[in-house]
Formats: C-alpha cells, sequence, structure tokens
C-alpha cells in the first residue's frame, strides 16, 4: 500500500496549511473521485468519521454540505461553499462548520489537480483568517487527513481501469 500524501506543510507566515498527494491515476480521473459526492464521502472523513455528502453542488456559488458520524452516534457537520470551479483543474471553497460561516475555521481551501508523468497530483492549499485560527485547527485537521486520505487510493483503484477507457 502506498502512502499518497507526499507531503503536509503547514505556513505560519503565509498562514495556510499544503497538502499534497500523488496518485498513479489520470487528471480526470482524480477530479471525478471529488466531483461525484458518492466517490467524495467514501475518503473525505477519516475511517472512524466517515463522511456524508447531503448536498453537492460543485458551481460557482453552489454549495457542498457534509456531516461525519462518530462511532458513538456523534455528528459534525460542514460546509463548503463554491468560489471557483475550474472542471478538471481546480475548485475553491469557503470553509464553514456546521454549515454557517465560523470565525475559527479555515477560510478558504482550494484544490488543486494536476497532471504528472505518474498519473495526477492533489494540492489542497486551506488559508487561515489568523494564526490562532491556524493553531485551533491544525492538529485536527492534519490528522483526518493523514487519516482519510489513504482511502481514496481505494476509490481510485476500484475504478481507475473502467474511467481510463472511458
Amino acid at each position: 500500500m502506498t502512502m499518497p500524501l507526499t507531503s503536509v506543510t503547514k505556513d505560519a507566515a503565509k498562514l495556510t496549511l499544503t497538502v499534497v498527494g500523488d496518485y498513479p491515476v489520470p487528471q480526470q480521473r482524480l477530479w471525478d473521485a471529488f466531483a461525484d459526492p458518492r466517490q467524495l464521502e467514501r475518503f473525505w472523513g477519516p475511517p472512524t468519521w466517515p463522511a456524508t455528502f447531503t448536498r453537492h453542488d460543485l458551481r460557482v456559488g453552489g454549495r457542498a454540505e457534509y456531516f461525519l458520524s462518530g462511532q458513538n452516534g456523534e455528528m459534525w457537520s460542514g460546509s463548503w461553499k463554491f468560489t471557483a470551479v475550474n472542471p478538471i483543474s481546480s475548485f475553491e471553497a469557503h470553509d464553514g462548520e456546521d454549515n454557517a460561516e465560523d470565525e475559527n475555521m479555515p477560510s478558504a481551501m482550494k484544490f488543486t489537480f494536476d497532471a504528472t508523468p505518474t498519473g495526477s497530483r492533489l494540492t489542497i492549499v486551506t488559508r487561515f483568517s489568523s494564526v490562532e485560527a491556524m493553531e485551533l485547527a491544525i492538529p485536527g485537521m492534519e490528522e483526518g487527513l493523514r487519516a482519510a486520505m489513504p482511502q481514496l487510493d481505494a476509490v481510485l483503484a476500484e475504478r481507475g481501469a473502467s474511467a481510463a477507457h472511458a
């Protein structure tokens, strides 16, 4: 099993957390995993907190709404408000918790999908509103991403062969 997360970089000066992952699939296939809520919910939450997307309107001004379910019935809701969408190459969104804007939540996230010689690269840059917000959010986010993102490998592998010939 390969570890797709190539790097997780914190930059306090720029108030960003950058996550990079490399995948042995075409750029379109990687994009499709994020554009399709049924695929996205299989890897967006950590294994112990699976995600369910109740809305996924991937267009400028559209929203995605989801919740993570804990093993003891706990629920945590989140949302993205899409501010830019460039099919197969990138999308940007404002992050919200409990489907409302929260000052301590990351202010913006940019997901970039690039073709590489071996497949494709996903870069997620999360921008925070302040150092305090960053320090509050990063430990949980980083742990969650490190737990959740390896699940993307399985999702991509599953339909990788058929998607490549579509």
